[in-house]
């Protein structure tokens, strides 16, 4: 009888502790609302990124609302296929695999340069004209003719920006560099040669981007040159290239190098048919490259001529390297996932010596759909 007693007696206390504890999260929550107005709480998960919303949306129902509210999801790039004949263009949206087509009549017989903030840099070898094109408004603004053989060009900001410059190097010697810059609205380019206390050599194969007002340039040989535009100087840093993974200097070699930029650092990506990408970030403090194993939920595009990162993508575009191929008819970008160190489509391997570098970009993605057939 007294065994049946405790036993009571302990079923009874576990469910008024059972009960206690529903008490308290009930009061917890009733305390967070009272403290955080909807209003401030809005504004608060407006300014988390796409990780810490979700974090923040678990706290309780209220909060799980405010956060899906405000929640904002980056759109990936879109890829930009030239023809080889014809004015019907291909872009391609990965996220969604649907592909749409455009008519650009005023692009025929130029050549892709670069590409950011939604627009093109192009250049007519013919004519040796350079312009800006906006695909999806057709608006075209021409630039002072030059000649484009060897080198690559880059542009720090929407031509529409008045902090736009346009920045391009040219190899002169073992030890000089031409460097030339143009403004939009300028009527011709300046030029300047540079003296390079380090070997560097400036080829069609080098990787520009622009990142917190300064070019950098990849060499062909992994050497890294900085050119600051508002100071008008050039200097080949004394960093070490990144290291070259085994096996990695095959046919073609130097087409497998991208280099992207975000949010002040710069990212090397390495890749060949024979091994897996090996992607590197440079840490400016101590001037070495150091190899990433996970990007902590980014996602990088790369392409030959210019290399887009993004953050806050929404599904399983995180962490993945995008490469500027589609495989089944459209169906699939070729990329490779750090999570699970393989490629998809399964067996895919990229190799930049089976595509035409200049046969396609990573671009903004247009603000509505209206503009394609």
């Amino acid at each position: 009888m007294a065994g049946r007693r405790r036993k009571k007696m302990k079923l009874l206390s576990e469910a008024i502790g059972d009960n206690r504890g529903v008490s308290k999260v009930q009061q917890d929550e009733k305390l967070t609302q009272s403290q955080l107005p909807t209003e401030l709480l809005e504004g608060i998960l407006s300014q988390l990124s796409l990780r810490d919303n979700i974090r923040a949306s678990a706290v309780c129902r209220e909060w799980l609302a405010v956060a899906v509210s405000v929640r904002m999801a980056n759109k990936p790039p879109w890829l930009m296929f030239f023809p080889k004949f014809g004015d019907l263009y291909e872009f391609y949206d990965p996220s969604q695999r649907k592909t749409y087509w455009l008519e650009l009549p005023e692009l025929d017989g130029s050549r892709i340069c670069y590409a950011k903030d939604g627009w093109l840099l192009l250049y007519n070898p013919r004519t040796l004209s350079v312009f800006f094109c906006c695909p999806y408004t057709r608006e075209l603004i021409n630039l002072p003719s030059l000649e484009l053989m060897y080198q690559i060009v880059a542009f720090s900001a929407a031509p529409t920006s008045p902090s736009c410059i346009l920045f391009t190097v040219k190899h002169v010697s073992p030890t000089v560099v031409a460097v030339s810059t143009c403004r939009p609205g300028e009527t011709e380019w300046t030029t300047v040669n540079y003296q390079n206390r380090l070997p560097f050599v400036s080829s069609i194969w080098n990787k520009l981007v622009y990142c917190q007002g300064l070019f950098y340039c990849l060499s062909l040989t992994g050497w890294l040159g900085v050119y600051d535009p508002e100071k008008s100087t050039w200097a080949v840093h004394s960093v070490p290239p990144p290291k070259c993974p085994e096996n990695f200097f095959v046919k073609n070699w130097w087409k497998g190098k991208f280099m992207a930029e975000h949010n002040g650092d710069i990212f090397v990506i390495y890749t060949c048919s024979a091994i897996n990408p090996v992607i590197y970030k440079l840490d400016q403090t101590n001037k070495v490259w150091v190899e990433m194993q996970t990007l902590g939920g980014m996602a990088l595009f790369a392409n030959f001529l210019s290399s887009h990162a993004r953050t806050n993508l929404l599904g399983t575009m995180r962490n993945n390297v995008y490469f500027s191929k589609v495989r089944f008819y459209g169906k699939r970008c070729v990329s490779y996932s750090l999570d699970n160190g393989r490629y998809y489509p399964r067996k895919q391997r990229y190799d930049w010596g089976e595509q035409d570098p200049f046969e396609s970009v990573w671009i903004e993605p247009p603000e509505d759909l209206t503009t394609f057939l």
